[in-house]
């Protein structure tokens, strides 16, 4: 790095036509200025400078780097062009983390006007329930649900998704309908891991009800539960954005209505507060579609 700011003296001595000028402009004295341009010829092992009361003539291999400064310039002058387009505009690639069941139709929904708006942005999404590395593998953005742990990363609420109590109708006409919290430790509870600690479900009053049910199927991802659950293979907790088709149609029914469990938030992580424009409008496309009813999705950290 100290030989580029040698080079970078050189060419101010040059631009300005003398130690002086390039020194007042660098706000350097003019014989630290001299010495660098010294500690530079030093290094070449050629003499770049002819100099004379006057004023400073270059000699042949002070044209060559003069030269060499001027390219090097230009590529600096494109690389912040280039890096300017990378900030401000919507071009290139934006990486995306998502829980399996959030990745498919929430986020299609959510990005298909951007992407068909803008035709130089790309997409990469990585459907993983596990939490990825963003910082290692270039993630611009993770979307997480649930509770977050503490980070050196920074979060953005989205939005949240309610979950609702679900069974199947022949699931329900061979083991009964619960009534209350406590009639599920009597069902076969399909349960997501986040949840294997309980939960507690809150009446009209406010007042909660935590119940702990032993689960009969355990699943980091509520997509492979809700398949069971129309299987009539027991009782889950579903985003009501992602089973309004099947509730509409009777595949399932909701249980407990009079009862309620706390929504999941929805998250965008970023490696670092300041972000492109592109990943920016990325994030306000997804808060603006997980801020709707809905927008729910799969509940899954």
């Amino acid at each position: 790095m100290e030989q580029l700011r040698r080079y970078a003296i050189f060419a101010a001595v040059v631009e300005a036509g003398s130690m002086t000028g390039a020194a007042k402009a660098l706000g350097m004295t003019p014989s630290a200025v001299s010495q660098h341009i010294s500690q530079l010829e030093s290094l070449l092992g050629l003499t770049l400078l002819h100099r004379s009361t006057r004023r400073l003539n270059l000699t042949e291999a002070g044209e060559v780097v003069w030269q060499g400064c001027q390219s090097l310039q230009q590529t600096l002058n494109q690389t912040e062009l280039r890096l300017s387009e990378v900030r401000d505009s919507l071009l290139g690639e934006v990486r995306i983390t998502a829980p399996v069941g959030m990745a498919g139709q929430p986020l299609a929904r959510a990005l298909s006007p951007l992407l068909q708006a803008h035709p130089g942005l790309c997409i990469q999404i990585i459907a993983d329930d596990e939490k990825r590395d963003l910082i290692a593998e270039r993630i611009d953005v993770a979307l997480r649900v649930g509770t977050l742990s503490d980070s050196s990363l920074v979060a953005r609420k989205l939005g949240q998704t309610r979950m609702l109590l679900c069974a199947s109708p022949a699931y329900l006409a061979r083991k009964g309908t619960p009534r209350s919290p406590a009639d599920l430790l009597e069902h076969d509870w399909l349960a997501a891991d986040m949840l294997s600690g309980g939960l507690t479900f809150f009446d009209d009053k406010g007042q909660g009800h935590k119940v702990k049910p032993k689960p009969r199927v355990v699943c980091n991802n509520v997509l492979p539960l809700r398949q069971f659950t129309l299987a009539g293979q027991g009782v889950s907790l579903q985003p009501e954005g992602e089973i309004a088709e099947d509730l509409a149609q009777g595949r399932l029914l909701e249980l407990l209505p009079g009862f309620r469990v706390p929504p999941m938030e929805i998250h965008a992580i970023t490696p670092q507060r300041e972000i492109p424009e592109k990943v920016r409008r990325v994030i306000t496309a997804l808060r603006s579609h997980f801020a709707e009813p809905s927008g729910a999705v799969p509940a899954r950290p």
